[in-house]
């Protein structure tokens, strides 16, 4: 059952947020942070996408039992049922909640909002195609977080870092979407490739990654980074060229662009800025 609930959440893709929460950690505490926040943090991380994904299952069941891509989902299936999908999404919003507590008093007040964020994103593709960048917010609260976890505020280097990544997880959003662009036409459902087709919808990704690289650059400048935080910028912008680069060459390639390079890349550049902190 364990497992069933892994496959439900696509566990494995946790290591898209966990880096850049912990880069926001270690740039606020100008080095180590200590056991207790490592720990609480990676809960909270855990929790709160736990809770996220759940919600989209649950919300999209419709949508993913008309779609060959994804109907072999527990949640389609019914290996995982309704009740115990919504028990699921109820115990990581309250461990999330309650993890934020226990860091201090500005995670706690933001912990709710975040939730209500995360969860709205599910419903966003059946009336808007900002439902990339709102994936995007979704994992840019990460750094934000982080900041938040360390400090109790939110320096001005956080927004930048939490921008880039929210460019960056939009711009390679608008990429796995190129997967379901007909089924999204058929459906009525919105995204950008059903809106502007292919070609548009790899331009819009390529600046969406352009953008991210901006703002992370920004992020430097603001954080006073030194050579290896610069050069953790230089390497995602190479990362992120590889990743269209391997799109436009063919889409067979974007399940490797999507879950290889991008998961690469965020702990490539938390192992930069860990050694910019040493």
């Amino acid at each position: 059952m364990i497992k069933k609930y892994m496959e439900l959440v696509k566990f494995s893709h946790t290591i898209f947020s966990i880096p850049f929460i912990l880069i926001a950690m270690v740039v606020a505490a100008d080095g180590w942070f200590g056991w207790k926040l490592l720990f609480l943090s990676i809960l909270a991380a855990v929790s709160a996408r736990n809770f996220a994904m759940a919600v989209n299952r649950y919300v999209d069941k419709d949508i993913d039992a008309k779609n060959p891509r994804t109907q072999n989902r527990p949640s389609v299936t019914g290996e995982i049922s309704d009740s115990q999908m919504q028990l699921f999404i109820l115990a990581n919003a309250l461990i999330f909640i309650g993890t934020a507590y226990l860091v201090n008093p500005l995670a706690f007040k933001l912990s709710i909002p975040i939730l209500i964020i995360l969860g709205g994103y599910s419903y966003f593709k059946r009336f808007s195609e900002f439902a990339h960048l709102v994936l995007g917010i979704s994992l840019g609260l990460a750094p934000i977080a982080g900041a938040v976890a360390v400090s109790a505020s939110i320096p001005c280097w956080s927004v930048f870092l939490a921008l880039g990544v929210m460019f960056w997880v939009a711009g390679f959003d608008v990429l796995y979407s190129l997967q379901d662009m007909e089924f999204d036409k058929k459906e009525g459902l919105y995204s950008i490739p059903a809106l502007v087709g292919d070609k548009g919808a790899i331009f819009i990704s390529s600046m969406f990654h352009l953008f991210s690289i901006l703002f992370w650059m920004l992020f430097a400048a603001y954080a006073h980074l030194g050579f290896f935080g610069w050069l953790a910028v230089v390497i995602a912008a190479i990362m992120l060229y590889y990743e269209q680069k391997l799109v436009r060459v063919d889409y067979k390639n974007i399940p490797k662009a999507f879950f290889d390079v991008n998961g690469y890349l965020g702990i490539a550049f938390l192992i930069l800025i860990i050694l910019d902190k040493v």
